[in-house]
C-alpha cells in the first residue's frame, strides 16, 4: 500500500514549498528582532549612539519579540505535524529552522526581561551605608564633570536627602556600616582586592586617608557609576563606609545595591 504524499507528488512539492517559505520567514523574523536587541549595546560598544537609542531598540523588541515567538513556534509545530501526517520530506529540518527563529526571539524577549528590577525598586541612584555623612568623592570629582547626576547627596528632581534616606532605608535595610575586627591596614588591603576582584577601575587608594575610589562599568550599555569607600577605627572595630553613586539615569534599577552587596560579600 502506498502513502498518501506518495498518490500526490505535486502536491507534496507544493506543500513542501509552502512549509519551506514559511520556516524561512520564521527564522529571518526571528533573528531579525535578535540582532535587533543586540543592536542597542552594540552601538554602544562601538561608539555610535548612546544609552537613549539602546533603549529605543529594546522598547521595540519588547513589544513584538513575544509575538514573534509564539508566531513562529506555532507554524514550527504546524509544519512538524503537517510533514509527519503527509509525509512531506524535510519536515524535521523545516520545523527546527523555524524554531531558530523562536529561540532567537524568545532570547531577545527574556534576556533583557530578567534584569528587570522587582516591584517596589525605588527611583534612586545613589546609595550608601551613611546617609548621614554620604562618603564624599575625590579623586573621581573631575571624572563626573559633566554626568547629568551630581555628587550632592538629595539632589534631583523632585528629590531631598531625606526623602532619599527613606527610600533607601525602606527597600534596602541591609546597606549599613560594616565592621570588623581587622586593623584598618587589613580591611583596607582586603577592600582594594575585592574591588579588583569585581572588575572595577581603581581610580585613587589613599591608606593614610583611609579612601578608595573606584568606577564600575556596566556590561551591555557602559553606564559608568563610582563607588567610594572610608575605611576608620572606632574604639575596638574597623568600619567601612561605602557609596556607589550612578553618573546618568533617575533610577538605576537596584544595580548600585546589587553592587554593594556584592563588595560587601567578599569582604
Amino acid at each position: 500500500m502506498t502513502n498518501k504524499g506518495s498518490m500526490n507528488p505535486s502536491r507534496n512539492k507544493a506543500l513542501n514549498l509552502m512549509f519551506k517559505i514559511d520556516a524561512v520567514i520564521c527564522c529571518i523574523a526571528g533573528l531579525g528582532v535578535g540582532l535587533l536587541a543586540l543592536a542597542g549595546p552594540l552601538g554602544i560598544w562601538l561608539g555610535f549612539s548612546d544609552f537613549r537609542a539602546g533603549f529605543g531598540f529594546l522598547q521595540i523588541v519588547n513589544a513584538w519579540s513575544p509575538w514573534i515567538a509564539g508566531v513562529t513556534l506555532v507554524v514550527a509545530l504546524v509544519i512538524l505535524i503537517a510533514s509527519k501526517a503527509l509525509s512531506i520530506e524535510n519536515g524535521s529540518r523545516l520545523c527546527a529552522l523555524a524554531l531558530v527563529g523562536t529561540l532567537s526571539a524568545g532570547l531577545a524577549y527574556f534576556v533583557p526581561e530578567s534584569f528587570r528590577p522587582s516591584d517596589g525598586t525605588p527611583p534612586i541612584h545613589d546609595i550608601t551605608t551613611n546617609p548621614a555623612n554620604p562618603p564624599a568623592y575625590v579623586a573621581i570629582v573631575p571624572l563626573r564633570a559633566d554626568a547629568p547626576n551630581t555628587m550632592v547627596y538629595g539632589s534631583g528632581q523632585d528629590m531631598t536627602a531625606q526623602k532619599l534616606t527613606a527610600f533607601q532605608q525602606s527597600a534596602y535595610p541591609d546597606i549599613i556600616p560594616q565592621r570588623f575586627a581587622g586593623s584598618v591596614e587589613e580591611v583596607f588591603a582586603s577592600a582594594l582586592s575585592a574591588m579588583e576582584s569585581l572588575g572595577w577601575d581603581i581610580v585613587d587608594s589613599n591608606l593614610a586617608d583611609g579612601r578608595i575610589e573606584a568606577t564600575d562599568t556596566t556590561f551591555w550599555f557602559r553606564f559608568k557609576d563610582d563607588v567610594v569607600v572610608y575605611i576608620s577605627r572606632e574604639g575596638s572595630e574597623t568600619v567601612l563606609n561605602a557609596r556607589s553613586l550612578s553618573r546618568v539615569g533617575i533610577s538605576d534599577v537596584g544595580k548600585n545595591t546589587e553592587r554593594l552587596r556584592a563588595f560587601f560579600a567578599l569582604l
